[in-house]
């Protein structure tokens, strides 16, 4: 088994072959049963259709994000699936901030959006955390962000 470096890599010396530019992490990516479902969960959690791309005849990629931030999340529904599609045991969850826990849980309610659990904090001072789901049943983690933090 292999175990992930620790520490920062900017400063460990290894090199990634970037040379001085630090690659970044630009979308995630979900296969969806009900592309419009999908579409209209992340648009009650903020985000907006950015574009489509056309991939041949057998699926479509729908790119989600928030104003601003460009597209964060990839939507791929295959023409062909049949069935939802199983999330599995390595998938963990997406997350998202929130300036305000309670304001962003009472509108996501009013659409028909609850979280797993009310929300809770991991930490003595830490920001307080909830998880819902989307219509594929993928977890989606909002973090109220600190307002002392920019």
């Amino acid at each position: 088994m292999s175990r992930a470096p620790t520490g920062d890599i900017r400063r460990s010396g290894v090199s990634v072959g970037y040379g001085d530019a630090m690659p970044e992490l630009i979308h995630t990516c979900y296969r969806v049963y009900d592309l419009d479902s999908s579409i209209a969960f992340y648009e009650k959690l903020g985000m907006k259709e950015l574009r489509r791309l056309p991939i041949g005849d057998e699926a479509i990629n729908v790119f989600m994000g928030f104003t601003e931030d460009g597209p964060r999340l990839e939507l791929t529904h295959n023409f062909d699936q049949q069935e939802p599609y199983e999330v599995g045991t390595g998938y963990g969850h997406v997350a998202m901030t929130v300036n305000d826990m309670d304001d962003a849980l009472e509108r996501l309610a009013l659409m028909g959006i609850s979280p797993e659990r009310p929300p809770y904090t991991v930490s003595e001072g830490g920001s307080r955390l909830c998880f819902v789901r989307d219509p594929d049943g993928y977890r989606i983690e909002l973090i109220e962000r600190d307002p002392g933090i920019e």
